[in-house]
């Protein structure tokens, strides 16, 4: 399985900070934020690892990581994603780069408290398809909000005004290697991006889509307020520990 971090766009919310660097390289507490899913896809089991950036600063990741020598990584592969086409039109850049294997897809502002591996051991054991972490939140009309009937994914909606279930969809996906050939069909939203919800409910319509509840904390850090929240998560979790998940589908 390889592993990818998808660390593009333009963290226009995060405005001024983003205004000469990239949000993905901006301090969470004590490391950069693009550290934290890079970690959690090693943590997992997953050491073919690439990011995919873009916009005027995508130099700057390689000033930072270089080969991923920090990581204990042998290489570490980088791709450009131009303009601003969403999150599955970055994906689809690195099908090359995937060569047919199943893909691990981590947001790069995407924080954890514990570890994905039970997810991955589970999802290997799935075979084919796709796989979604679910956490449960206060506010999922923020989020992508998947409708459920038991460990049966019906749809994922994106920030519903009604929202079906308090889960959020999390940004870490497993997807097989027909995932590009899914991209291939999208066309793009109101937002004029391709959307990865579209991605997501195209396996569900396939009956290939499972889920599992992620333990411990989540956020993303892609606002003021929730940077901050993450900042303070890692200092009152004295470390980036990134543990168990449990599974929905037995």
């Amino acid at each position: 399985m390889k592993g990818i971090v998808l660390a593009g766009g333009l963290g226009s919310r995060l405005f001024p900070l983003t205004k000469i660097t990239n949000k993905h390289l901006l301090p969470v507490y004590d490391k950069p934020m693009i550290y934290y899913p890079i970690q959690a896809l090693i943590n997992a089991g997953i050491d073919d690892i690439m990011i995919v950036t873009g916009g005027n600063y995508a130099g700057h990741f390689l000033q930072l990581l270089g080969n991923g020598k920090e990581f204990g990584l042998k290489q570490l592969n980088y791709a450009y994603q131009e303009g601003e086409g969403g999150i599955a039109d970055a994906l689809s850049i690195v099908e090359h780069f995937a060569d047919d294997e199943p893909i691990c897809v981590v947001l790069g502002d995407n924080i954890i408290e514990n570890n994905i591996k039970q997810a991955k051991e589970d999802y290997e054991k799935q075979g084919k398809g796709a796989k979604i972490l679910l956490k449960k939140v206060h506010d999922p009309q923020r989020f992508g909000v998947p409708e459920l009937d038991g460990d049966k994914v019906l749809n994922i909606e994106e920030k519903p005004k009604n929202p079906k279930s308090d889960f959020a969809v999390i940004g870490i996906y497993f997807f097989d290697n027909t995932v590009f050939d899914v991209i291939k069909t999208l066309k793009p939203s109101d937002r004029g991006e391709l959307e990865i919800t579209d991605v997501n409910n195209h396996y569900i319509n396939r009956g290939e889509m499972t889920w599992n509840e992620l333990d411990g904390w989540w956020t993303d850090a892609g606002t003021f307020d929730s940077l901050l929240r993450a900042s303070n998560l890692i200092a009152e979790s004295g470390a980036n520990k990134m543990g168990e998940v449990k599974s929905a589908n037995k």
